[in-house]
């Protein structure tokens, strides 16, 4: 919980005496140097001088570029008025139209505007100080994104500068239904975030969980989407992503229109979507910029990727130690000479390979661009076949390896590829030990944990379990976006109309 001592500081009443406040945000802040403070004063009318304040955050107020036009503005105001308090009203009007103005009495708001890249504006001989945006935001500009690329769609991303990214989902649904509420998480780095809704769709009661699961956070920092997705998240033991995250407005914006809740997060480029249902992982933006024919054979492809990525190395491992006599004569007898100088196990042959595998994926990410990508496809080819022909592993072992490696990479959502790469180690083990029985097992208890999985009280493998026959038209399937009138059942939002009926098509007009 915050200290005491914080709290009687954030609640502090500024000081009429100008000299006083100056000294106070000094102390407080530990005469950081980037905080840069400066004095000036003016005659007034009466004759007596009006002494005023500026504080400002170095690098991120863009104070050094308007200071003149601020202190301009500032003698004009205090041309007209007799009293500090009137100066501070005629300042305001002198400079509302310039930027925004928001009135502060106290030492924690004014830290708060102060340290957000806001001017701080104080006169002598009053309690008032004004905040004066003068943010300059520095960030990357809008790109697109990395991870989550189509061939054809749009071609902008999020970026870290949180304005930026309510301001790409604004162009994308303009409507006034588009609710956004803001919020403050993190005792120390006062981080932003904003809960983004479609008021009269969104599911009332899954907007109450994200509040009150948002609420309860206390945590000294938020840095990235994460640190919120791991306090509001259903299940902290699992696998499976239960909170789905993208980097891209128009991928949110879907979701926002089907009834769901968009977390975004000032200094990260990830948007966080909740609920998030099982299916939701293996679609793809491009499955609706596509036609339905080509986007459902695309999407099925990657359900298949998803099973040969955790269940191929196990399958293996259970039929060459266990099952042989499923094979083929020739196949068996192609793997007995292939084993005949391998010295270990098909579990640990496997293992190895795998645990390599993994060590190069890792090395490729974190080495430079230029070189990452050569460096883990020859560090691939070279050890695979450099361990064949020393006699580590078999031919056969590298093929199903690899075949497992590039499955993976066909999973649209890469937190849920990262939950195939775990399961599969345990589904090895179980193959290792019991054969096919084991993986067999190991299939059941992970479908039983699927199915008992919710996300903000919907569950997680809808609409396959519970069957939802009419939203079966967008889970494994895609059909023409004219034959899905309603939203999905599951999600039980206020209104399921998404489309009038389009019964014949153009065929019609004639």
């Amino acid at each position: 919980m915050m200290d005491p001592n914080e709290t009687q500081d954030a609640n502090e009443k500024l000081s009429d005496i100008l000299e006083q406040n100056l000294f106070n945000i000094k102390r407080e802040i530990g005469n950081s140097f980037d905080i840069k403070t400066r004095t000036f004063q003016k005659r007034l009318s009466d004759g007596s001088m009006l002494h005023a304040g500026v504080v400002y955050t170095e690098g991120i107020s863009a104070l050094q570029s308007k200071i003149s036009d601020l202190f301009s503005e500032t003698e004009t105001a205090g041309s007209l008025c007799l009293q500090p308090s009137e100066c501070m009203d005629a300042m305001k009007q002198s400079i509302l139209t310039d930027a925004n103005i928001i009135d502060i009495f106290s030492l924690g708001e004014l830290f708060h505007y102060l340290l957000a890249g806001y001017c701080i504006v104080m006169l002598d001989g009053t309690h008032r100080a004004l905040a004066v945006d003068t943010v300059d935001v520095k960030a990357r500009p809008v790109e697109e994104p990395s991870v989550q690329s189509v061939v054809r769609g749009p071609r902008e991303g999020f970026s870290e500068v949180l304005s930026w990214n309510t301001a790409m989902l604004r162009r994308k649904i303009k409507s006034r239904n588009l609710w956004m509420e803001s919020r403050v998480v993190g005792r120390e780095t006062q981080t932003t975030i904003v809960v983004a809704y479609v008021k009269g769709i969104v599911n009332d009661d899954v907007l109450e969980k994200v509040r009150k699961r948002l609420d309860r956070i206390d945590i000294d920092a938020i840095l990235e989407s994460n640190y919120i997705e791991e306090f509001i998240q259903d299940k902290q033991l699992t696998s499976f992503p239960t909170v789905f995250n993208s980097e891209r407005p128009d991928v949110v914006a879907a979701q926002l229109l089907e009834g769901k809740v968009a977390i975004l997060v000032d200094g990260t480029p990830f948007a966080l979507v909740v609920p998030a249902l099982f299916v939701q992982f293996f679609q793809s933006p491009e499955d609706y910029y596509q036609r339905a024919d080509f986007a459902t054979l695309i999407r099925i492809l990657r359900f298949i990727s998803f099973h040969l990525t955790m269940l191929t190395p196990s399958i293996y491992i259970a039929l060459t130690t266990f099952q042989q006599e499923l094979l083929p004569t020739t196949l068996i007898f192609n793997l007995a000479s292939q084993r005949e100088g391998v010295p270990f196990p098909a579990f640990l042959e496997a293992l190895i390979m795998e645990v390599t595998f993994e060590i190069l994926r890792e090395a490729s990410v974190r080495m430079p661009k230029t070189v990452g990508q050569s460096i883990s496809i020859v560090g691939t080819l070279v050890i695979g076949q450099a361990a064949v022909d020393a006699g580590l592993v078999t031919a056969g072992m590298v093929i199903v390896v690899s075949i497992t490696a590039i499955s993976n990479f066909v999973m649209p959502a890469f937190n849920m590829g990262i939950a195939a790469r775990i399961l599969r180690f345990g589904l090895m083990a179980l193959g290792a030990t019991f054969g096919l029985f084991g993986v067999f097992l190991g299939i059941i208890l992970i479908t039983v944990r699927l199915c008992n999985l919710k996300s903000f009280g919907v569950p997680y493998m809808s609409p396959m379990a519970p069957i939802h026959f009419k939203d079966q038209k967008d889970s494994l399937f895609r059909v023409p976006l004219p034959w899905m009138q309603l939203r999905p059942g599951s999600m039980k939002t206020k209104n399921r109309v998404r489309q009038k009926h389009y019964a014949d098509g153009p065929e019609s007009e004639s």
